[in-house]
């Protein structure tokens, strides 16, 4: 029993020295987990934003590495993730690298609103002007509503508030010497491994105000993938592929109206399609663009109907390169490359107008009843006779028949030698 009473006392005494001890700041040690933001910001990634912040909170990560580069997208997927990072109950650190890289509009704002915000060597962060998505004129009402948004989150994180609003306001932009001196971010690190050698004994606050240490050097990294589904349609959120999703879906619906057949063309067509149009749900469209895409379809499929030198398909050609100049928001930094750009509506200009004339043709042929240049030669039998002229049957059809010299009985066995029209010429068969 007395053993027993000294290690309670023990324990209470240890207990006892721990809460006397001053409170500040905790450090936590333990691995940084590292997410990738690549591309447009889309739902797809907002989502996966939110699934690192949250692995990062239940695998007791010391922190949350985004690195990204990012030409900026959707208002509503930039707002979801700046929510998460200002409630992330783990630091979050954004890391705009590799060089080249950029935090372009969309991807400013939450640079700005990371814990801690750095850049490599030759990258660039701005641009965050809103646009309007039906290619009209920016409202001054869009504009102040997101200067007052980016002045709270650059207040909030201890930024430099006047770069944050330039950037909305007059689309400023910023390499990333120029962005740390005037304190729009908080380092600039070559690599990963110096920006965590770097950060180690920060101190940041978190969402409920408590403070937190950072021990990052030597830090185990734990990399955060994106999910194979989002990946696939993260990768489908890209302009180029919806630009060329659009044109040969559209080139092998045509094909099927043309040639009507199995539906495999319209099939495929159809997917290509369905792909394009998820493209473009999450990428900033531009009505304009829109409009000369459904007109490009349309005059496509007007080279189907009407023969001659390709004036529709041409015209289809023109308003294509058009609609890929303007179907996305320039001002976002995200368009079609010229390398799909005039190809991509040659290529489907050149196969309408072969498709065309195919259909053409074909609607225009004569019909026929059964076989045609192959009959010269094939063997048959009189099945009917009337004053020069009879019914042979022929390879399985009935077919009218002639004879140059001499009528013809029923019975007799014929050897076809020339086919006018619809009529056969026959002769007496020797062979037989």
């Amino acid at each position: 029993m007395p053993g027993r009473r000294r290690t309670l006392a023990l324990l209470a005494f240890v207990l006892g020295s721990l809460l006397l001890l001053p409170s500040g700041a905790a450090a936590q040690t333990g691995s940084v987990l590292r997410a990738r933001i690549d591309g447009p910001i889309t739902p797809v990634i907002a989502d996966h934003v939110a699934d690192a912040v949250a692995a990062a909170a239940d695998g007791g990560h010391s922190a949350l590495l985004l690195e990204m580069d990012t030409p900026g997208g959707l208002d509503s997927s930039m707002r979801s993730i700046v929510k998460d990072l200002l409630a992330s109950p783990v630091p979050v650190i954004v890391y705009v690298a590799p060089a080249g890289a950029r935090a372009a509009s969309a991807g400013a704002i939450i640079t700005f609103a990371a814990h801690v915000a750095a850049m490599a060597p030759g990258t660039n962060i701005g641009a965050a002007t809103p646009i309007d998505l039906e290619g009209g004129e920016v409202l001054d009402k869009v504009v102040n509503d997101a200067v007052a948004y980016v002045t709270a989150i650059a207040e909030e994180r201890g930024r430099d508030v006047d770069f944050a609003v330039d950037t909305v306001r007059d689309g400023r932009s910023a390499s990333a010497t120029e962005a740390l001196e005037v304190g729009a971010v908080d380092l600039v690190a070559p690599d990963r491994a110096t920006l965590l050698d770097e950060l180690d004994g920060r101190t940041v606050v978190l969402a409920d105000g408590t403070e937190r240490t950072l021990a990052t050097a030597q830090a185990p990294v734990t990399e955060f993938e994106m999910t194979g589904v989002r990946s696939l349609l993260q990768r489908l959120a890209d302009p180029n592929l919806a630009f060329l999703f659009i044109s040969i879906g559209s080139l092998a619906v045509i094909y099927e109206l043309a040639n009507p057949g199995v539906g495999l063309g319209g099939v495929i067509g159809a997917i290509l399609l369905v792909l394009a149009f998820f493209s473009l749900a999450v990428l900033p469209v531009d009505v304009a663009g829109v409009v000369l895409l459904v007109l490009a379809i349309a005059l496509f499929v007007g080279e189907l109907f009407v023969p001659g030198v390709g004036v529709f398909a041409g015209g289809g050609t023109l308003a294509l390169i058009a609609a890929g100049v303007l179907l996305f928001q320039r001002p976002t930094g995200i368009g079609v490359d010229l390398s799909f750009l005039l190809p991509v509506p040659l290529l489907v200009g050149a196969a309408a107008v072969v498709v065309g004339r195919l259909a053409y043709k074909t609607r225009h042929a004569p019909a026929y009843t059964g076989a045609s240049g192959t009959m010269v030669g094939a063997h048959g039998t009189v099945r009917t006779a009337d004053e020069g002229t009879a019914q042979v049957l022929v390879e399985g059809a009935l077919w009218r028949a002639r004879r140059p010299e001499g009528p013809l009985a029923v019975g007799d066995r014929v050897r076809v030698i020339a086919m006018h029209g619809l009529d056969l010429v026959v002769e007496p068969d020797a062979e037989r």
